[in-house]
């Protein structure tokens, strides 16, 4: 099988904590060098795509803001399309703020006037963000991802997925929805950027239960890198089957080779 495209994680996959990963430009140069469309997807609902592509610039990697996705861009979609005309009360970074205001979409600190839940990653997340989350009350409530924990250049660090826990802990139930990988939301969102058949795409990540899975769900190749959360211990315990287990981007060109690529 010859391949079109590929959707390629950011975290644990090309940097980790701000640093490109021994090896990941190569692998972001082997794929366009085999004539593949890469579009990047993080989990990271705090940047939009064109602070992704600065920040990938600065690392030698050139690529159009509008060729970088995350769960941020799939949380905007959702809320655009659902709650365009409703107050949202948003636990979470001043750049996922940014990014729903700059959509048209009605933010509120007041939660007895939200008609809409929204929870995420922010350092700032405290006792209060329980309260008023609790005082939302009978609400849709939503996520903007499932990452429990990140990496980082010294370790991990907790998630949204920590916070979006302990906020449905605290109102009794789960969230009605959590974007970003591997929801629908995200799927649609990246298979409406490409001009490729899923069966034309290899997904990239260090990921199996966000990564990986989204692309396993519509027959994509999935290629794990244990450069990030994963290691090679855990994969018969996740939800997906690798098709391709690498140390990392640097050696995708042995998937494409092994594709029948010159």
């Amino acid at each position: 099988m010859s391949f079109s495209a590929a959707i390629v994680d950011l975290d644990g996959t090309v940097y980790r904590g701000g640093e490109l990963l021994p090896g990941a430009a190569r692998g972001v140069a082997a794929l366009r060098e085999a004539g593949l469309d890469v579009l990047f997807f993080s989990n990271n609902p705090t940047k939009d795509g064109a602070t992704y592509a600065a920040d990938l610039a600065e690392l030698g990697i050139e690529i159009s803001p509008d060729r970088v996705y995350s769960a941020g861009a799939a949380t905007t979609r959702y809320l655009g399309e659902h709650h365009a005309d409703d107050a949202l009360l948003v636990i979470g970074s001043e750049g996922l703020k940014a990014q729903l205001r700059e959509a048209g979409l009605a933010l509120t600190t007041d939660p007895e006037a939200a008609e809409a839940l929204v929870v995420s990653w922010t350092d700032g997340f405290d006792y209060n963000d329980l309260q008023a989350a609790l005082d939302t009350g009978e609400v849709p409530f939503y996520g903007t991802d499932p990452d429990r924990v990140v990496p980082t250049a010294d370790g991990r660090m907790p998630g949204s997925g920590a916070i979006v826990d302990a906020v449905a802990a605290t109102i009794g139930h789960e969230p009605d929805a959590i974007f970003g990988k591997p929801s629908a939301v995200a799927r649609r969102l990246v298979l409406d950027r490409l001009e490729a058949s899923p069966e034309e795409c290899l997904v990239v990540g260090d990921r199996l239960d966000t990564d990986l899975l989204l692309g396993d769900r519509v027959g994509m190749t999935t290629v794990l890198v244990l450069s990030g959360v994963t290691d090679r211990a855990a994969i018969g315990d996740g939800p997906v089957d690798p098709d391709h287990v690498l140390a990392g981007l640097g050696e995708v060109e042995t998937v494409l080779e092994g594709a029948g690529r010159e």
